[in-house]
């Protein structure tokens, strides 16, 4: 064996029966994170794990290198409230953005929030903010150390003197202000016995609606949206653009549909005070509604209603029933029709993907005419702001080679056009030394699927070249260009090709593409990304040995469900933060909402999708003599309350002792748990910069690469 890795006690004692099925579930010890059987298995992991990813040969030149190119500054778009602008810029290596405001964007700008200030290990980040209309307040919530739950505190924005009001117990929350200013809509969870710090497991049910007035005390806080009868259900409230209507979505899981309930606020005489009398505009799951704004009456919402590319309609709700709903910008015939914004009053800002690329344009509100198209390189619109009532809005624009181009228009000007605010440089890295191209390959069932690849220019096809394989599908997300800068270190200074899979389950193509990759399809994510890997080699990119996969969270349950099914087919595998346990993920935290991806187990039918595929199910048993498996590193961390780090410790214990015992498994099946970490939201740079280094150290060593000047 070339590893010894740590005794992890098997308890084969330990069955549950699915349907009839009778399922060994071993190391089921290892749920409880407080046991000390289960720190001292941890201390172990990392005992063995840190020495190794400390000691690979292209680790110092890496950090270091890492280091100094993350260290350019980063800008959100400006947005404005009252008269003032305010955004989020970091100067390079600080570990959270600080929040600053100018008076005009000519002015010299002021630090208005700096979390930084609140750890010195920079774990205390903000996980939400929202100024009021008029600008008098600014509600904002800090999560510690990766935690999904947030703290709401508040200030007041003229002498930025913090308030006394303080909202706890909060957690996947909406924060919404009536347009008085007199009080925040939010959402939380009711107490629960034993801890809520992130490292729980303990389910999230019963999430309730609250107002908060401002100046008293939470436990006055009125209840205004509760729903017994679903414990599931979870709401979310935005506040019109006029401030008349409280607009209530309500979804159950992460299907992308919603129920859409509103209440005109103006009518009620003695203010919010209990219960709002909910007017149930939609009042069943058949489909998506995002409020985009509202002239009176008649309201426009983005819809996949008979439209699984989107589109968006108009509601009068004098006229509720959907005879008289209108079609005011209909589906596109290819493209998917992503973010939609008001603005200049009577203006949509539109942004289209059509093949995993943005496209921006103008339409108009009242009739869904175009305007204009905005000019926009190939990449991604990675923020924009702007108010139905003001003229001027922001894009930033960013793609795998561009950090950041943030433009400014103002419709007000006799002929608007888009000029670039500010343009990040990373010293260092030249655009010119890569080249990013888009290819379309087939899928088993033959499916045409895209693929971003970016290399070095003047790349010779001899199969040599070492390939940084990334994939997601799930959850309808869309994974477009973006910018990072390790992986352009990997191009460069390993000689690698980054490759990046639209497999389906995500939101490339809209929800066809996402329902052709989730439930009884899920399989077909497998084969995608699988397929990129064969095609890869079929171009004479790279070799099997060549190849590291890599995915996140339902990226890392990808990961692993494709080493188990082709372990000859990659040469090292990075799983992080991944759902590993399918038969048992909706038992913990907020994994119920998965179902609606994954399917559960407690169903016959779809218990026997889930154990097909399910990561910790299909680990060979010893004495196991297939295929070695590539070099595995799993990562997980303490306070990550989305995917509980018992997945990924389960999956390791049974992958070391069902892989790790054979004598032909040379390469490290190993797990890094980090502490004072999460899932991965407001992770501080510095931690973010030694992660990203493991990592790719990892996958360097195991791959036999060296380090290139």
């Amino acid at each position: 064996m070339a590893f010894k890795y740590p005794a992890a006690r098997r308890d084969e004692s330990k069955v549950n029966d699915y349907h009839g099925n009778k399922i060994c579930d071993a190391y089921a010890w290892l749920e409880d994170p407080d046991s000390a059987e289960t720190m001292a298995f941890v201390e172990g992991q990392n005992k063995l794990t840190m020495p190794y990813l400390e000691q690979c040969k292209v680790r110092p030149q890496f950090h270091q290198r890492l280091t100094e190119l993350y260290d350019y500054p980063k800008y959100s778009c400006p947005f404005k409230r009252g008269k003032r602008y305010f955004f989020f810029h970091n100067k390079g290596l600080q570990n959270q953005d600080v929040l600053y405001v100018q008076d005009t964007l000519d002015s010299p700008a002021s630090v208005f929030f700096d979390p930084n200030t609140l750890s010195e290990d920079g774990t205390v980040a903000l996980k939400m903010g929202r100024l009021s209309e008029e600008c008098e307040y600014f509600a904002y919530g800090l999560s510690s150390s990766g935690s999904d739950w947030v703290t709401i505190h508040f200030m007041n924005v003229e002498d930025l003197k913090p308030l006394p009001d303080v909202l706890e117990r909060v957690k996947f929350s909406c924060l919404a202000w009536t347009h008085d200013a007199k009080g925040v809509f939010y959402n939380s969870f009711p107490r629960q016995e034993g801890k809520a710090d992130g490292t729980e497991t303990t389910t999230n049910v019963n999430q309730k609606l609250f107002y908060h007035v401002m100046g008293t005390k939470q436990s006055e806080d009125i209840l205004v949206a509760e729903f017994p009868d679903n414990p599931k259900w979870q709401s979310s409230v935005s506040i019109s653009d006029d401030g008349r209507y409280a607009v209530l979505t309500i979804h159950e899981g992460c299907k992308p549909v919603n129920r859409l309930w509103y209440c005109d606020l103006q009518q009620l005489p003695n203010g919010i005070t209990g219960l709002l009398p909910w007017v149930k505009l939609v009042d069943n799951f058949d489909a998506q509604y995002s409020y985009i704004t509202n002239e009176g009456t008649v309201f426009t919402f983005r819809s996949n209603l008979d439209a699984p590319r989107y589109c968006l309609i108009n509601i009068d709700i004098q006229k509720p029933d959907k005879q008289h709903w209108t079609v005011l910008l209909p589906q596109h015939d290819k493209d998917v029709l992503g973010l939609v914004s008001c603005l200049n009053q009577h203006h949509l800002l539109v942004n289209y993907i059509h093949d995993v690329k943005d496209i921006l344009q103008v339409y108009e509100l009242s009739t869904g005419q175009l305007v204009r198209d905005l000019p926009l390189n190939v990449g991604t619109i990675a923020g924009v702001s702007c108010k139905k009532k003001h003229s001027e809005f922001f894009y930033k624009f960013t793609s795998f080679t561009t950090p950041g181009i943030i433009y400014h228009c103002d419709l007000s000007d006799a002929n608007p056009e888009p000029k670039i605010f500010r343009e990040v440089e990373v010293k260092g890295i030249k655009q010119d030394d890569y080249q990013t191209s888009q290819v379309f390959y087939p899928s088993k069932d033959g499916t045409k699927i895209p693929m971003f690849l970016v290399h070095a220019k003047g790349l010779q096809k001899d199969g040599s070249h070492p390939v940084f394989l990334y994939g997601y599908g799930g959850f309808e997300n869309a994974i477009q260009p973006y910018y990072n800068v390790a992986y352009l270190l990997y191009v460069r200074h390993l000689g690698g090709i980054l490759a990046v899979a639209n497999i389906r389950g995500g939101g490339e193509y809209g929800l066809t593409w996402h329902k052709g990759g989730i439930l009884g399809n899920k399989q077909n994510c497998f084969d995608d990304f699988q397929c990129a890997a064969e095609y890869l080699i079929q171009e004479k990119y790279t070799t099997a040995s060549r190849i590291a996969i890599n995915g996140a969270s339902n990226g890392g349950l990808l990961v692993a469900a494709c080493v188990n099914q082709r372990p000859d087919l990659f040469g090292c595998a990075v799983a992080e933060v991944g759902v590993m346990d399918m038969l048992k993920f909706h038992k913990f935290t907020i994994g119920h909402a998965w179902t609606t991806d994954y399917g559960c187990s407690d169903d016959p039918e779809q218990f026997k999708w889930l154990i097909k595929y399910s990561p910790l199910h299909n680990l060979p048993q010893p004495p196991y003599s297939g295929a070695p498996y590539p070099a595995v590193l799993l990562l997980t961390a303490d306070h990550d309350d989305r995917v509980v780090p018992l997945h990924t410790l389960k999956f390791c214990a049974a992958l070391q002792h069902g892989v790790g015992s054979s004598p032909a498994q040379r390469q490290p099946l190993m797990v890094r748990v980090d502490t004072r970490s999460g899932h991965g939201a407001g992770k501080p740079t510095a931690k973010a910069i030694l992660e990203d280094t493991h990592i790719f150290s990892f996958i360097a060593e195991t791959l036999g690469l060296s380090w290139k000047v």
